[in-house]
């Protein structure tokens, strides 16, 4: 876990939708990839509404919702003091205004249980601790495998969210049943939306949203293609059209209807 705030050598400035966001980012440990920038490009927040991130690192996501979505009220939760104050600077240095709390997803401090959300979105730790070899970097590791399960996350998400609220998750496909084993007793109108590197590939990661006191019917929808065409063949990115103007323009990556 990282505690003491990052120096200004520690760090670097990223740019996320084509220039629009910018990130403060450790240069050596846990630095956000296309998954978080996806995942805020799928919630269906509107002006006016509330949206926590849970895990937020360093506020990527948040940042990239809050621009797509002026007048947003976002809040954020981050075990790792050194991550939080990250993720406050970004949000000042992109114009937004958030409140971010420091605490750990099984005991989230009492000013955030006191609040309840519209939208509530996830990017879990991907693996479980001494399932492979350890990142070197301490805050890294605690951004990649985290010692609680996934169904402490889905809990805490209904109980942020109001009724009616969406809870949106991503994560690794090996971790499906997991995560749909919890969303039932907590979640309904359940949805399921693969993500394939390209048409005809397996799926390596997977969206997941129920709503709270939802009772529509379990929705397995269409795999959504990361990249154009079977194979890579050119140099540079070949991500597909809906891809790329979700993760180059700040457009909106809804939901299959």
């Amino acid at each position: 876990m990282r505690v003491e705030a990052f120096g200004t050598p520690e760090l670097g400035c990223n740019d996320f939708l084509g220039g629009l966001v910018t990130i403060w980012q450790p240069l050596f440990g846990y630095r956000a990839g296309v998954d978080p920038v996806l995942l805020a490009a799928t919630i269906p927040a509107t002006p006016g509404q509330s949206v926590l991130e849970l895990g937020c690192g360093a506020g990527p996501a948040l940042c990239c919702l809050g621009t797509r979505v002026p007048g947003l009220r976002l809040a954020g939760l981050e075990i790792q003091p050194a991550y939080a104050a990250l993720a406050r600077r970004n949000l000042e240095g992109n114009g937004l205004v958030g409140e971010v709390f420091e605490g750990d997803i099984a005991a989230p401090p009492a000013p955030l249980k006191a609040q309840s959300f519209d939208h509530v979105m996830a990017n879990p730790p991907y693996f479980e601790p001494g399932s492979r070899r350890a990142a070197a970097d301490p805050g890294r590791e605690m951004g990649l495998a985290g010692p609680l399960s996934l169904p402490a996350w889905v809990t805490l998400a209904a109980r942020r969210l109001k009724p009616g609220g969406t809870a949106t998750f991503v994560q690794r496909v090996e971790r499906l049943p997991e995560l749909l084993g919890a969303m039932p007793s907590a979640l309904g109108s359940i949805e399921v939306w693969p993500l394939v590197p390209r048409d005809g590939r397996p799926p390596r990661l997977f969206f997941a949203r129920g709503r709270k006191n939802g009772r529509a019917a379990f929705r397995l929808h269409p795999p959504l293609a990361m990249h154009r065409g079977p194979v890579h063949l050119e140099d540079g990115d070949d991500y597909s059209d809906v891809i790329r103007a979700a993760l180059r323009d700040g457009r909106a990556l809804p939901f299959p209807q």
